[in-house]
């Protein structure tokens, strides 16, 4: 489980392809504190380290999580947000984040707040979805990219987020232009809700 609170930028130094599966080498500032099968959020998709070396370590993606999040377009040098897995004695920052990314979105709008940035993010509208808990809801919590975000103006298929700058800085929101896909995983609570309404 994790918090949407992002810990770091980890940039891919290299990209290797094995049947289905790629392989991401990333240099990240905590590598050298990480252990083989430790869980890490990159872009909000929880990844399994593989192997370490240094301040570089391994993951890999199966086919089923490249098709559902970002992951496929990464290339060397590009950057993602990363978290590890939180502590049971930890304080939850932001909202429970499971690290399971549901969809991508496309950014479709970035407006200047005078300091601050509103985002405006698109993503399918699917009823059928809706009705299992895929959706956001004023004020409700969202994870962009692996950040845990409070949602604004939601519609049936777009939100918006607001982004300080300290937020636009630490993480990869200050790369996002126009057009740009990110990953997104609604609030589990909402989904369990949905899910219990079925039964009633």
């Amino acid at each position: 489980m994790f918090s949407g609170i992002v810990e770091a930028m980890a940039r891919v130094v290299s990209i290797e392809k094995e049947q289905e599966n790629i392989h991401f080498t990333f240099q990240c500032p905590f590598a050298d504190e990480l252990r083989i099968d430790q869980s890490v959020a990159h872009n909000g998709v929880c990844l399994t380290v593989v192997s370490i070396d240094g301040n570089t370590y391994v993951v890999t993606a199966m086919l089923e999580t490249l098709q559902r999040s970002n992951l496929g377009l990464l290339r060397v040098g590009d950057y993602v947000n990363v978290e590890r897995s939180m502590m049971m004695n930890g304080r939850l920052d932001g909202h429970i984040v499971q690290g399971h990314v549901d969809e991508t979105a496309e950014c479709v709008a970035i407006e200047d707040a005078q300091g601050s940035f509103i985002y405006t993010f698109k993503y399918p509208n699917d009823v059928e979805m809706a009705r299992k808990g895929y959706f956001t809801v004023d004020k409700g919590s969202v994870t962009v990219n692996g950040v845990s975000l409070t949602v604004c103006n939601p519609t049936d298929d777009t939100f918006q987020v607001c982004i300080i700058p300290y937020t636009y800085d630490n993480t990869n929101f200050h790369t996002f232009r126009v057009g740009t896909k990110v990953n997104i995983e609604f609030d589990i609570l909402g989904k369990y809700i949905a899910r219990l309404q079925q039964f009633n």
